[in-house]
């Protein structure tokens, strides 16, 4: 029998040890137990995950919850299940492509007829390590979803969210920014080989610039924006990497590698606190790793590449032509009408020359 004592020691030893780290990693719960009630809450994504988790604690806090999401069926499902666990009757599901420009302004329309008013918006919404998939317009996939897509509705909402005032957006970015670059002349992908972790690091590095850039033309509107990575949280995001994908990886490693990750309950937290918390009433432009602020990584703090990606933006998605607010760039002009008609075959001729800064 004793020889079996070692190796139980070191087992329990490690074990233990990987439950420790989790919980340290996790950062707890989110500490403010403030309600929201006859709050109006946007939140995409949110039919499974951190997103389905962020409505639920939402709606337990007394908020109005409006569940923005692809799949209806599935969204209808989460949004009858979370009606019935927190017995807050108001929350709704509505459909949002996040691929498609058109599904994102007929949302946001909806939205602005049915809602009296919008106090937080989380764009929490992500595709990450797809293949080279493009969106219904001609966009990269990751660039398209998780940067444009929220882009898009944020600038379409900004309206309602300032009458709200104080309001908060918060965007979901990612550790992954740190190793992020834009290339100004390619953010498509179309010149150079696909690269489906650049490309998705790429469009994580642009929530945060976008972010910081937000906040700036916000000043003295009573809306806040601020960026929060999760943390590493066990949801169906990882789905295309290479865990899920092999199934040495997914039947050996998946055991151990859970030990070290989030729940999408504990994921959710950080969005709940960028919410909610009163310490952070007027706090805005900032980065957050889970619920501690930190400065982001150095090309996260381009303001000109923070100005420059707006101006892009504003163009691939049309807001340009439509009186939203923007830097003057002569050098683009004669080229928006291109852009708007056939935006993804146009971003090399329209953004001038690359930025391709790295932050290690």
């Amino acid at each position: 029998m004793s020889r079996y004592i070692l190796p139980v020691s070191v087992f329990g030893t490690v074990f233990g040890c990987a439950v420790l780290l989790k919980d340290r990693v996790t950062g707890g719960r989110c500490p403010s137990k403030a309600t929201i009630n006859e709050k109006t809450v946007v939140i995409t994504g949110a039919n499974t995950g951190i997103g389905k988790e962020t409505a639920r604690e939402l709606a337990r806090r007394g908020g109005r919850i409006i569940m923005g999401c692809r799949d209806m069926e599935k969204c209808e499902a989460a949004a009858k299940e979370i009606r019935g666990k927190t017995l807050n009757p108001h929350v709704y599901a509505r459909r949002l492509d996040l691929a498609s420009v058109e599904s994102i302004r007929e949302f946001a329309e909806r939205i602005k007829q049915e809602e009296p008013r919008v106090d937080i918006l989380i764009n929490n919404a992500g595709v990450m390590r797809c293949p080279q998939w493009k969106t219904d317009d001609g966009f990269d996939m990751q660039f398209g979803v998780n940067h444009l897509g929220h882009f898009l509705l944020t600038n379409l909402l900004l309206d309602k969210l300032k009458e709200s005032a104080p309001s908060r957006v918060i965007n979901l970015a990612s550790l992954a920014h740190i190793v992020g670059k834009l290339d100004f002349e390619d953010l498509n992908w179309e010149r150079k080989k696909f690269d489906t972790k650049q490309a998705y690091c790429q469009s994580k590095l642009a929530n945060v610039l976008f972010t910081r850039e937000l906040a700036k033309r916000l000043q003295g509107t009573g809306v806040t924006v601020n960026a929060v990575h999760p943390g590493v949280v066990a949801t169906e995001l990882g789905r295309h990497t290479g865990l899920h994908q092999s199934q040495f990886s997914s039947s050996l490693l998946s055991p151990f590698f859970s030990l070290l990750v989030k729940s999408p309950e504990h994921g959710a937290q950080p969005s709940v606190y960028l919410a909610v918390s009163e310490e952070l009433e007027g706090v805005t432009g900032r980065y957050y790793d889970v619920m501690t602020e930190k400065e982001p990584a150095p090309q996260a703090l381009d303001d000109e590449a923070a100005c420059r990606l707006w101006e892009v933006s504003s163009r691939l998605v049309g807001l340009e032509h439509e009186g939203q607010p923007s830097v003057s760039n002569p050098s683009a002009e004669g080229q928006n009408k291109a852009a708007q008609t056939n935006p993804a075959q146009t971003l090399g001729q329209n953004v001038g020359p690359a930025v391709s800064t790295v932050g290690l």
